[in-house]
């Protein structure tokens, strides 16, 4: 049986660079973080190559699927930033020349237009600008697609400027060290759910701890489901088996 937990998102990063392993991804971590502590539910993340079809293939398939859908990287100048019109291929929309963007672009790198340059003008038919505090360039948002940078600075600063647009019922959390191995609390685990079928329940093997071997994480949107699931696991552990709760 599934459950709602709220809204729902996606993440999209492109890059050859990162499937090559040249660069390490760190947008998808962070904005996973970030969408946990908004309340938003992520669902999917995918990595795809700086190709059109692709790109196209994964927005189509998430747009209907998700609230949210975030895109990282490939909106520069070279052929190989590609995100823009894979969206737009994706969305079978057109792509046209922005008459405002092309007037920022020009103002802004004035020395510096080209028909590289310009490239960045040309977005999805349809495409809204998103500012906020302190955004000199918008981040484009159509339907429910945000197109962010890949330089993961760009992106932390484009998207802490809007985040309070997603802001969700929060996630409440509790932790559970325990001193037992995975094996041994597989059964507490699934009669908490039994009971509490509601809850998000994680557990994760930590190595190279003297005090505790694993963290048990109990998840939900109604705090006093979430009390009250960690009193019924406990209540199913071994007293000395637990090092903590937070």
């Amino acid at each position: 049986m599934e459950f709602d937990f709220g809204k729902t998102a996606a993440i999209v990063i492109t890059g050859n660079e990162i499937l090559s392993g040249k660069v390490p991804e760190q947008n998808a971590q962070y904005l996973a973080r970030e969408l946990r502590a908004l309340g938003v539910n992520l669902e999917r993340v995918t990595i795809i190559p700086d190709q059109t079809k692709p790109i196209a293939e994964e927005i189509a398939f998430c747009k209907d699927r998700f609230d949210f859908i975030f895109t990282s990287g490939g909106i520069g100048p070279t052929h190989d930033d590609v995100t823009v019109a894979g969206v737009a291929l994706g969305l079978s929309r057109k792509l046209i020349e922005n008459p405002a963007l092309s007037k920022m672009l020009r103002d802004s790198y004035p020395d510096r237009v080209n028909p590289a340059l310009m490239k960045m003008a040309y977005v999805p038919e349809g495409t809204e600008f998103i500012f906020g505090a302190g955004l000199k360039s918008p981040v484009l948002l159509i339907e429910n697609i945000y197109i962010f940078p890949g330089v993961p600075e760009f992106l932390v600063k484009k998207f802490s400027a809007i985040k309070e647009r997603f802001q969700e019922a929060p996630f409440y959390l509790k932790k559970i060290f325990l001193r037992q191995d995975e094996e041994k609390i597989a059964e507490p685990l699934n009669k908490t759910l039994e009971q509490f079928p509601r809850l998000l329940l994680g557990s994760y093997p930590i190595l190279h701890q003297k005090e505790y071997k694993v963290v048990v994480t109990i998840e939900s949107k109604e705090i006093g489901l979430l009390e009250q699931a960690t009193k019924t696991l406990l209540s199913f552990l071994l007293e000395e088996s637990v090092y903590k709760v937070e």
